[in-house]
């Protein structure tokens, strides 16, 4: 299993940024996939679930209404756009395997940075 994230950078607050997660070694359709992120000091938070038909969603609540997530299953590929970025969301984005409750960050995952500032 391989996920390799991709788009994060940095911008002011209320800027935007669309992140992307490449899925290798598995067969990414049969999958629920989530982003999961780690700000500095925290432990990782789980931020956003989709379901394998990508007809369902879910957020943690801080993020609700700002980010969307998206998949799609021909390119094997995971996304999150992000929009009205506030500094709290400055953190280490992943993908992940699985839910809310049961998501999984393969050995090895880079992650891709975020940083929101003024």
């Amino acid at each position: 299993v391989q996920l390799v994230e991709s788009g994060g950078g940095m911008v002011q607050p209320g800027g935007s940024l669309r992140l992307s997660c490449a899925a290798s070694g598995f067969t990414f359709s049969r999958y629920e996939m989530s982003w999961v992120r780690q700000a500095p000091g925290k432990g990782p938070e789980w931020v956003s679930g989709i379901n394998t038909g990508a007809d369902r969603t879910y957020y943690t609540d801080s993020v609700e209404g700002r980010f969307t997530i998206s998949r799609d299953n021909a390119k094997s590929t995971l996304y999150l756009q992000m929009n009205s970025l506030k500094p709290e969301d400055t953190a280490l984005y992943y993908c992940a395997t699985g839910g809310r409750t049961y998501w999984n960050i393969p050995t090895g995952g880079q992650g891709t940075q975020v940083t929101v500032s003024s």
